[in-house]
């Protein structure tokens, strides 16, 4: 049925008249200019000359995807894996094999925080893209230029601060089933946003965005929150929830100074229904009063961020940026008597928090002449934070700390020759918590003859310990699990060498882009939960095991006329040597991914269609298994392999001003993926064999209607 109304609605807006206008087609065609990129730059710089691998996902692409949030994007990047938990709502990114913990997520260069750190650990979900110009990406350990935590890789969202016209008004609609279910208010994802833009003059712009996301969630096999049967079939299968997101901006700029000041205010209200009810039976009249144990988890963000950008002594330029960040998360637990719908015996606690002040400066160029230009920085951060005995499975009391750095950076790029450049650099990072740490990068760019160019970029990056590795203490008579204030950073280093070539054919009306890259990538004094004592059984977070992972990968981008088609495949192995264990295995486990894109545009429709696939093969790890005679050992297992497939039609009428995108998520119906392993354990490091990771909540489809109204 739901193939039937995709299918009628897509013939719908290609017989709808077009009313378009010759001068207009031309932002149908392929962009033929330059990226420009920022991450890692000293000043904005062309793709080509960067001597940084900048992935660049561009707004053009975010719109194609109809992405509600940075998951819907990544989802579709190589070697980045989106884990999703169904019961929190929260989504987190995996690169190269490691979790979101090593990787950093910057706004405008800012790490943005969140409930558990400061740029890393970010819920993908909460980061909303109407204000988005592109998100950049660069591979590998980045510690010189964006500090701890950035091991495997950092994403810089750079956000809209222009417009071509002196007001800009931009509503929109989204209309979106969640799997095969759909309803006006208590089923599937309704999304509303208003965005609105003005130049006042030349020199001063300003806007304002509001947006709401209503995630009713997945009932799949589940009955909702008013089932009375204690069959495990109350609540939902993928807990709804209810974001509101409110952003300004306000820049002035000259030629010779820019300043911008950004404020976002985020709140997220999550529902999680227990499955199990209480049926209350009145064995003297035979009726039941069912209820059940319920809790509501409230997030709220403000952010505030102020950017300073010039120059001085006539040469050099800087950059400051001072920041204010506050995120909590707050939960309610209540008792729900179902028949009557009353919530009863209310309680409040402070689940997770994080506030803080962040400063980044920058002096660049200095001394820069035409082989030789400079930078030198500092960063700084005063974070407090805060986790209830409820957040953690083995926090016992409530934990309240502060952790302040304070980094100073430098580096310096040799323009060696037209072809050959160097970047070498270097950090200095020191902390309330741990000792003096530093981080160094070395990164080159050779341009080849025939329009080839080799990239090669070494780096580091520490990993600093988080709440529960720090601070855990939960002990009595059964447990006796605890944290660790003396445990160092772990230490990431990271290799990788790209090759590139854009080749022309048919007098310039084809390109293609073709990268390949390789890479190798390490963490060190790994942190994890040991055994200390046998008898009785104490466990302890220590600095005791690694983790490798080495790969290549091969990415080619066509674009012919009005079609555009790109391709990837990436190759890679993993290896950890855990030492917490006893006869753990450290052998290389190999995967691979697969992804492509496909957009053919239609200038006199004023449409484009387009196609998005990525494969993830089987995934293979160690688990610990118990064999015949009760001793632990570690056995292979495997996650099997599964795929994403999005399409959207995207068409504009009325002089382009109404746009109309219709698509379809997760064609495939991928939901649960079966991982095949040990089980077993030893109570705390533990895993099942035939346990079911849900990735996915099944097909679904979208109708987006986007009105421009320029002037």
């Amino acid at each position: 049925m739901k193939l039937r109304i995709f299918t009628i609605l897509l013939l719908i807006i290609g017989a709808f008249p077009v009313y378009s206008q010759k001068k207009n087609i031309d932002s149908l065609k392929i962009n033929k200019l330059k990226e420009v990129v920022i991450t890692g730059q000293y000043d904005k710089q062309s793709l080509d000359k960067s001597v940084f691998e900048v992935k660049v996902i561009s707004r053009k692409t975010i719109d194609q995807l109809a992405a509600n949030n940075l998951a819907d994007v990544l989802n579709q990047s190589l070697n980045i894996n989106i884990m999703p938990n169904p019961s929190t709502g929260k989504s987190g990114v995996e690169l190269f094999g490691l979790d979101s913990q090593y990787f950093k997520i910057l706004v405008d260069g800012i790490p943005l925080i969140n409930d558990e750190g400061l740029g890393n650990n970010t819920d993908l979900t909460q980061i909303n893209l109407d204000d988005i110009e592109q998100v950049e990406i660069v591979e590998g350990a980045m510690g010189v230029q964006y500090g701890s935590n950035a091991v495997s890789g950092i994403i810089n969202i750079i956000t809209k601060k222009s417009s071509d016209y002196k007001w800009q008004i931009t509503p929109y609609l989204q209309e979106e089933t969640i799997g095969d279910e759909y309803g006006w208010f208590d089923r599937g994802r309704h999304i509303q946003s208003l965005r609105i833009g003005h130049n006042f003059n030349d020199k001063f712009y300003a806007n304002a965005t509001y947006t709401r996301n209503n995630f009713a969630g997945l009932f799949g096999h589940r009955e909702g929150r008013n089932h009375q049967l204690n069959d495990g079939r109350r609540g939902h299968e993928w807990s709804p929830k209810l974001q509101n997101n409110a952003k300004s901006l306000f820049r002035y700029h000259t030629n010779e100074f820019t300043a911008f000041y950004r404020f976002e205010y985020f709140d997220e209200l999550t529902k999680r229904y227990n499955p199990e009810v209480r049926t209350n039976l009145n064995p003297a009249t035979q009726t039941t009063n069912p209820t059940s144990s319920d809790e509501e988890f409230y997030s709220e963000r403000f952010y505030h961020h102020i950017s300073l950008n010039g120059k001085v002594f006539e040469k050099a330029n800087y950059q400051a940026s001072f920041s204010y960040q506050e995120q909590n998360r707050n939960v309610e637990n209540y008792t729900y008597r179902i028949k009557t719908k009353e919530e009863l015996n209310n309680q409040h606690f402070e689940y997770e928090s994080r506030r803080g002040l962040y400063s980044r400066g920058s002096l660049n160029n200095m001394y820069k002449n035409n082989w030789f230009s400079s930078q030198l920085g500092y960063e700084v951060s005063n974070i407090n934070g805060y986790s209830s005995f409820l957040a953690g499975d083995y926090n016992a009391d409530n934990i309240e700390r502060r952790l302040e750095s304070y980094d100073v950076f430098t580096s310096a790029e040799f323009e060696i020759s037209d072809k050959f450049s160097l970047r070498p650099g270097f950090r200095a990072m020191f902390s309330s918590k741990f000792d003096t740490q530093g981080s160094y990068t070395l990164s080159t760019v050779y341009r080849l003859d025939n329009g080839y160019s080799l990239r090669a970029n070494l780096g580091s990056s520490p990993r600093n310990p988080n709440y529960d590795e720090l601070f855990t203490y939960f002990v009595d008579v059964n447990h006796d699990v605890q944290g660790n204030p003396e445990i160092n950073p772990e230490r990431g280093n990271s290799a990788f060498l790209h090759l590139k070539k854009t080749f022309w054919f048919d007098d310039y009306n084809w390109k293609m882009n073709s990268k390949l890259s390789g890479w190798f990538l390490s963490v060190e004094d790994r942190i994890e939960l040991s055994i200390v004592n046998q008898s009785p059984l104490a466990y302890k977070y220590l600095n005791i095991d690694s983790f490798k992972n080495w790969g290549l990968s091969y990415t080619s981008n066509i674009s012919i006329k009005n079609l555009n088609l790109g391709a990837g495949i990436s190759f890679s192995g993993e290896s950890k040597e855990l030492n917490s264990q006893t006869d753990y295995n450290d052998d290389y486990l190999y995967g691979f991914q697969l992804n492509g894109n496909l957009s053919y545009s239609i200038p006199k429709w004023n449409a484009i269609f387009s196609v998005f696939v990525k494969h993830n093969g089987p995934e293979y790890q160690f688990f610990q298994n118990q064999n015949e005679e009760g001793e632990t050992v570690f056995i292979r297992g495997k996650r099997d392999a599964y795929s994403w497939l999005d399409v959207t039609a995207k068409r504009r009428f009325l002089n382009q001003n109404l746009e109309v995108t219709l698509g379809a998520r997760n064609i495939l119906d991928v939901t649960n993926i079966t991982t095949i392993g040990g089980g077993g354990g030893d109570g705390v490091h533990s895993d099942s064999p035939g346990n079911s990771v849900l990735l996915g909540y099944g097909r679904s489809y979208f109708l987006k209607l986007l009105y421009n109204l320029n002037f």
